[in-house]
């Protein structure tokens, strides 16, 4: 029952917006987009290998669309020094050319910032090297581990976790040992689970890839096959049927996708997403935290109930890594509480994602909550609700006495 004359906590302003004014809420296509004066075959376009080939990574590709700004000039400048830059075509086509602050534009686009030092930050923040018992194989869990399968991606984020190696232009080299891998796992049966990242595994063939997940479905111990990827936002002309059919013959396998923004969930997206789900692929989506691109909780709002419509389950929303170069993109912890407690109550229960701090030098994640719980004793749990109302929650007698 709601406990008279208690107020623990300021009564809850949540949001009011109506679903039509929320922002990026319909599923568009923005093709040709940049690219409508090129006379560009629809196969071409539709063609993963096409938008591969013709990626923007060099500054004059760049002003060949956009008018940059400073900042963003200088950054794409010293890019080479730290992590390439690539954009698909497709994920280009969604950059608002006119504002430097565009939430696309934050989140491919080098800018000077990147170039700041700052003593919190870290080559490796999640500490994943001091966890590899052999090269490309992170251990840090007890019953799953983190398979790096190769350093490249379709396009590359400015805050990217793994910056040290992605992209062959990082401090570090990946030199994943694919057969010592293979033999770590065949050896500890306390494994059960692996998910496959790198880079991004779905930019391998279907053959190569196929490749490995046979041979993880031939040691018995291993239960659960996942996939991390951003090609379905990046990328989705690769999702194709027979991409689907070959990764339905693995199961149980699951894939995480990350998109952070809603504009990112676009016609070409939502198919394909729609056909893994097809497959039996259950979907889920990792969003990071970031400064100007999602920080906001009606632009979140929007992006949870996109994804539910593309069938895609929210998973994680990450407080961004102490990554090197990342201080200009980084929200505070209290603006992700405030958001997820903005969620809570105000949408579907599916569509609230776990917030977590992936504990910096390698301590894993860490689930940060609103703080719902207000009084605990042998007696009682005083609890508030989304409006802020408290109620109190009576343990059993049998725990009293």
């Amino acid at each position: 029952m709601e406990t008279p004359g208690v107020i623990l906590h300021p009564p809850f302003k949540y949001m009011r917006t109506p679903p039509s004014l929320l922002p990026e809420k319909e599923f568009r296509s923005h093709a040709p987009g940049y690219w409508k004066n090129k006379k560009i075959a629809p196969e071409d376009w539709n063609s993963a290998a096409w938008q591969l080939r013709n990626r923007i990574t060099t500054l004059a590709q760049l002003e060949e669309h956009i008018e940059l700004c400073e900042e963003e000039r200088a950054g794409v400048i010293l890019s080479g020094n730290k992590l390439a830059m690539a954009i698909t075509p497709h994920y280009f086509n969604l950059i608002d050319g006119d504002d430097p602050e565009c939430p696309i534009r934050r989140q491919v686009i080098p800018r000077i910032e990147e170039t700041w030092e700052d003593p919190d930050e870290m080559a490796d923040p999640c500490g994943e090297d001091s966890h590899m018992p052999v090269p490309g194989l992170v251990h840090r869990y007890p019953d799953r581990v983190l398979f790096l399968v190769t350093d490249r991606c379709a396009s590359y984020c400015r805050y990217c976790t793994r910056s040290r190696v992605v992209s062959g232009v990082g401090e570090q080299e990946l030199h994943t040992d694919y057969e010592a891998v293979f033999r770590y796992l065949e050896k500890h049966d306390e494994v059960r689970d692996v998910l496959l990242s790198g880079g991004d595994p779905l930019l391998f063939s279907d053959g190569k890839l196929e490749g490995i997940l046979k041979r993880l479905r031939s040691i018995p111990h291993i239960e659960f096959i996942r996939i991390g990827s951003r090609v379905p936002i990046f990328l989705p002309q690769r999702i194709t049927p027979e991409l689907c059919q070959m990764l339905a013959k693995y199961h149980p396998l699951w894939m995480s996708v990350h998109t952070n923004h809603p504009r990112e969930l676009t016609t070409e997206v939502k198919a394909g997403l729609e056909r893994l789900a097809n497959h039996g692929i259950p979907l889920g989506n990792q969003s990071v935290l970031l400064r100007g691109v999602n920080d906001d909780a009606d632009v979140m709002k929007s992006l949870v109930q996109k994804l539910l419509m593309c069938r895609v389950r929210p998973y994680y929303l990450y407080q961004c890594d102490l990554i090197q170069g990342s201080s200009h993109l980084r929200a505070s912890v209290n603006t992700g509480v405030e958001i997820i407690e903005q969620l809570r109550g105000h949408t579907t229960g599916y569509g609230v994602p776990q917030f977590v701090i992936d504990a910096p030098g390698g301590g894993g994640k860490v689930p940060v909550n609103p703080d719902y719980v207000l009084l605990r004793d042998e007696q009682r749990t005083l609890i508030r609700n989304f409006e802020g109302r408290t109620f109190e929650y009576p343990e059993p007698a049998m725990v009293r006495a």
